[in-house]
């Protein structure tokens, strides 16, 4: 291994194109291993992730998941003795290619954790901060690109009233829906989801995966979750990780009803984990 350098809205936005970006899937995991020193978490993953659809990630804590969601991006690499191998390709670009912009690569992926982190800042400026600091868009068109985030984000109708307010006011259903708000402003070719409804109520948690659902239209959604019925709504496809392996992955309609291994169904039917 190397060491690692350190009710919804039809608003639509569009992504980034890639160069070069096509029909391919949108992420390809090759060979890839992961270790936080001498701990080996992740061996030899390869998994291809298809584009415009909802993948989950399952599996026992322990598992590797978060782990691998956070290389796609390269989080690790602020974690002391990250060590990777092998290689993850977004959009058929290399992740850990020499010169790398980690700021860049975490504009085109990304990011919405298990608890919500708005910033200390307003409703409207958790969402236009990115686009303004990385001048996506000119500072007279920000209004409208805070409006179509929040509309896509199916929060708009919620806060259109209140955009000087702190973001933390918001209920933590809200928050979460304005981090993703926030993750569409700055343009992603890929959104990662994290245990994204963990610390949500029943209802918006049902509102979380109906945006889910909606936004695989126009976004390729990676999402890792310990519920596996949120995985059988949500998702397209799932893979199943087991002690940093992947030990299945398909349709995530025979994965819950036709598993081809006998750890998956043990463990999507609670035998185990």
């Amino acid at each position: 291994m190397t060491d690692a350098p350190i009710a919804v809205s039809t608003t639509t936005l569009t992504p980034r194109p890639a160069p070069g970006a096509s029909r391919a899937p949108a992420v390809e995991v090759q060979a890839f291993g992961f270790a936080y020193g001498a701990r080996e978490v992740i061996r030899s993953l390869d998994l291809t992730i298809p584009r415009q659809a909802v993948t989950a990630i399952i599996g026992p804590s322990g598992s590797g998941k978060s782990t691998f969601l956070r290389s796609i991006n390269r989080l690790n690499d602020l974690v002391p003795g990250a060590k990777y191998s092998g290689d993850i390709q977004v959009e058929g670009q290399s992740v850990f290619a020499p010169g790398t912009d980690l700021v860049a690569l975490r504009q085109r992926v990304g990011m919405v954790f298990q608890r919500p982190n708005p910033f200390p800042k307003s409703i409207y400026d958790n969402v236009a901060y990115g686009p303004a600091l990385n001048a996506l868009v000119p500072r007279r068109d920000l209004p409208e690109l805070v409006e179509r985030c929040l509309r896509a984000a199916v929060l708009w109708d919620e806060v259109k009233d209140r955009l000087d307010e702190p973001g933390t006011g918001l209920s933590g259903g809200q928050q979460q829906r304005l981090c993703i708000a926030r993750a569409l402003g700055n343009r992603p070719e890929l959104l990662l989801m994290d245990e994204p409804a963990s610390a949500l109520d029943p209802i918006s948690t049902q509102k979380l995966e109906e945006l889910i659902v909606e936004l695989k239209r126009d976004y390729t959604i990676v999402i890792v979750t310990h519920n596996m019925q949120q995985a059988a709504r949500v998702s397209d496809f799932t893979a199943f990780l087991e002690e940093g392996a992947l030990v299945e992955f398909g349709p995530t309609q025979r994965i819950f009803t036709r598993p081809a291994h006998e750890r998956t169904e043990a463990y999507i039917t609670g035998r185990f984990g």
